[in-house]
């Protein structure tokens, strides 16, 4: 008896392009929306840990409302809150809580308020502590905006009060303000200023005795503006002085339409009354809302702003920034002026699109940003130098991932690497560190087109093919092969100095192109990431390869690439709807790139897949939309090989997604949407189907590991609803498969697996004894790589 299992040990993925999305606890865990899942990154072990299925749709808010429970919405309007209990997250409450997308959250004591799409702003009460009510949501009031709706929500208390304020931004150029003191949130103010939509906004509470309640907003107009919070001192000399700032504001609006574009400086003081109802009596208070600082120093819109947590350090507030113009900046007062202390983050693979939110670690230490692209990326304070010191904040590693389906992965020969192309665009390689976390190391890739496939060649060398009629061949550059050795990662004995030090893209090119004359500039960035982890801004712009050959050949965009075991050939198709496209080309990897032979027809539709057979490619299989495979044979050596056409078979329902040979060579299988795979073996010369396997969903990858110490073979197959089922047979008889092992969403996917590989045996992964040791690699529909622990006990 076989007991199975297995345990994530790498998560590829990134935050989804939403202000609100991420949110950190107090002990440092980061919960954000990736995809439709939940990712929970420990930022202090550097890596996703887990991922949290629930949500049917894209998550785009998220807020702890205790170290143990948090609340996350999607763009289907739904609400779930989430409760641990040891180390396991699961949904306690769901609730349809708006009929359009979520777009902004808030919480604090037990009042959760969320803004929609539906140009609503909801108030919600939630009870996380309560045993008998954990989680539950319940609707407290609704409040309207007719055809604008939120983007932007805050609450906290009135200090020396009993009485909520709520701050309300959005698709209009005023901040709202709602007070409550019984049941319900009415309006108290508006607060003009701004001359675009309002994104952001932050409260921040008094910190020593005689600080006002501080309101920052951040606006698309590249502004934030600063309004303070506070008992109102009732001025008998002025009386109604605050008509008299009316008509002068009046003047410096008239002005400024002439002069400035029509920016203002509100001076108005706005006076907000409520009811105490802790005092005796309902004592009715009265605060005023003042402009206070107008903070100018970002060049396009600022998406969040988010205030330092108080901390025995901070000497004064601090506020975080983040813009689309791809920069973070740090404010805070300097004898009664608002400044700029710091502004980081403005290089680097960010610029389009710019930064997207960001948060403060807990202690208040580290800054966490992520970009258009989802990528994170960390800064930490050095507590040793003073706090407003430029160089007091260094970069550090974050999570990393695809921001786009990932179409797929292949393992470097000897297991060294990961290789992943997804539909963003990139190119990524990902390695295990000698810390044993694994962490994206290049991004050698960064095209204009959505990429499809990709194959190693070599440790140093890979093919990919994207959505064009061309194959690119890239080969690493001398920054890579330093890397795996500094970080030992790898060692390969090649020699480097022949390489060039990196790559570039040429302005409204296509095709990097290796780095001949090194400046000193270029020397020191390549160098600076020869001893660390690249972080996400270096990943994009220093870690590109060269692209050394281009592969022509096909009529229409590539669709499947596959290397054969000598690595060799490679052999690539092309969508198709008709007989004339769908051929298979094989290409000679040791003479120059050329085609090998004629190209492999039969097909009617796309042929979706393509496989040699190990150990010595005696045979090419090809699957297709056309629901059926064929199988040619080679004639000649491996050096002129010329394939010959000698088997097929149509007995597939619907559209076989994948085919993947046995390490033997001996049988192979195929997997289909019609929820089979089948294993076919040469029986007295005629390649018949030995076994069915049937899969509770659509069979969408498959792959064979090679026979382990128990004599018996394994066939991992990933499903469209994103579950990897592992399969096993004795290595005499494939026409028997015994289930071992089946891995849901909770460890695996939520959407279509398009590939699944065995790591290749490196003397790591095999066990000893009665227990075998392997890694999984997978991709899927759902924006994520993983990398999976198998643990087999015989």
């Amino acid at each position: 008896m076989v007991r199975a299992s297995a345990t994530v040990a790498y998560i590829a993925a990134v935050a989804n392009r939403f202000s609100y999305t991420a949110d950190i606890s107090p002990q440092s865990l980061v919960a954000f929306g990736s995809h439709k899942f939940v990712s929970l990154w420990n930022v202090h072990n550097e890596t996703i840990h887990a991922t949290l299925p629930g949500h049917e749709s894209i998550v785009t808010c998220l807020r702890f409302v205790s170290e143990s429970c948090f609340v996350s919405g999607d763009d289907k309007g739904v609400l779930r809150c989430w409760k641990v209990s040891g180390s396991q997250w699961s949904t306690k409450h769901k609730i349809q809580a708006h009929q359009k997308p979520i777009s902004c959250m808030a919480y604090f004591d037990g009042h959760l308020i969320t803004g929609s799409s539906d140009s609503t702003v909801k108030v919600w009460t939630v009870d996380p502590e309560d045993d008998h009510k954990i989680g539950r949501i319940h609707e407290k009031q609704t409040i309207t905006f007719g055809v604008r709706y939120p983007l932007a929500v805050q609450i906290t208390r009135l200090f020396r009060s009993s009485a909520l304020v709520l701050a309300i931004s959005g698709t209009f150029t005023d901040v709202k303000i709602y007070t409550c003191s019984g049941e319900s949130f009415l309006p108290a103010a508006s607060l003009p200023g701004h001359e675009d939509w309002v994104k952001c906004l932050a409260f921040q509470p008094p910190r020593a005795k005689g600080d006002p309640l501080i309101l920052a907003s951040g606006s698309q107009d590249a502004t934030i503006r600063l309004w303070n919070v506070e008992p109102l001192k009732f001025d008998s000399a002025t009386g109604g002085g605050d008509e008299l700032l009316d008509a002068f504001e009046a003047s410096l609006g008239d002005m400024g339409e002439g002069e400035e574009g029509g920016r203002q400086v509100s001076l108005k003081r706005h006076i907000v009354s409520v009811k105490d109802s802790a005092s005796p009596g309902d004592t009715t208070r009265k605060y005023s809302i003042t402009f206070d600082a107008l903070l100018v120093g970002h060049e396009s819109g600022v998406t969040s702003v988010s205030w330092k947590p108080d901390s025995q350090t901070t000497r004064s507030p601090v506020l975080l920034s983040t813009s689309t113009d791809s920069s973070l900046i740090l404010w805070s007062p300097f004898d009664s002026l608002w400044v700029n202390r710091n502004r980081f983050g403005d290089i680097g693979g960010q610029r389009l699109g710019g930064f997207v939110g960001g948060l403060w670690n807990t202690n208040g230490e580290e800054i966490l940003a992520w970009g258009w692209n989802g990528g994170w990326r960390r800064w930490k304070h050095d507590v040793n130098l003073e706090e407003d010191a430029i160089q007091a904040w260094t970069e550090a590693n974050a999570a990393t991932g695809h921001n786009n389906v990932v179409k797929d992965i292949c393992w470097s020969p000897q297991g060294e690497f990961l290789v992943s192309t997804s539909l963003d665009q990139t190119t990524r390689i990902h390695g295990l560190l000698p810390t044993n976390i694994w962490r994206e190391i290049a991004r050698p890739q960064v095209h204009g087109y959505d990429l499809v496939g990709v194959q190693f060649l070599d440790a140093l060398k890979f093919v990919s093919i994207a959505d064009e009629k061309v194959a690119r061949v890239f080969e690493a550059p001398k920054a890579f092969v330093q890397l795996t050795k500094n970080l030992q990662v790898a060692r390969i004995d090649v020699n480097e100095d022949a390489r060039p030090i990196g790559a570039t893209v040429p302005p409204l090119g296509l095709s990097n192109k290796g780095i001949s004359g090194v400046t000193a500039q270029t020397a020191e960035s390549h160098s600076a990431i020869t001893t660390r982890p690249p972080f996400e801004g270096e990943l994009a712009s220093i870690t590109l390869w060269p692209e050394v050959e281009k592969v022509f050949g096909h009529g229409y965009e590539s669709i499947s690439i596959a290397a054969s075991t000598s690595k060799t050939l490679f052999a690539s198709t092309c969508k198709s709807t008709s007989p004339t496209h769908a051929a298979v080309r094989i290409n000679s990897v040791q003479d120059n790139y050329r085609s090998v032979g004629t190209p492999l027809d039969g097909h009617s539709l796309t042929v979706t897949r393509v496989g040699f057979s190990p150990p010595d490619d005696k045979y090419a299989l090809s699957v297709s939309r056309d629901r059926s495979w064929r199988l040619y044979e080679r004639q000649g050596d491996i050096m002129d090989p010329k394939y010959t056409f000698v088997a097929a078979d149509k007995s597939h329902a619907r559209i076989i997604w994948d085919c993947a040979w046995s390490a033997e060579g001996d049988v192979f299988a195929t997997a289909s949407r019609d929820k089979t795979v089948k294993i076919w073996k040469n029986q007295e010369g005629k390649w018949t189907s030995v076994a069915v396997v049937k899969t509770a969903e659509a069979a969408t990858a498959v792959a064979f590991s090679p026979t382990d110490y128990d004599q018996r073979r394994r066939v991992a197959v990933g499903l469209e609803n994103g579950h990897v089922l592992i399969y096993s047979s004795t290595s005499t008889n494939p026409s028997e498969w015994k289930l071992e092992l089946a891995v849901d969403s909770s460890s695996a996917h939520v959407g279509q697996i398009h590939r699944v590989a065995w790591r290749p045996l490196t003397g790591k992964e095999e066990g000893g004894g009665c227990v075998i040791k392997k890694q999984l690699a997978s991709c899927s529909e759902d924006h994520t790589l993983r990398i999976l622990n198998v643990l087999l006990k015989v």
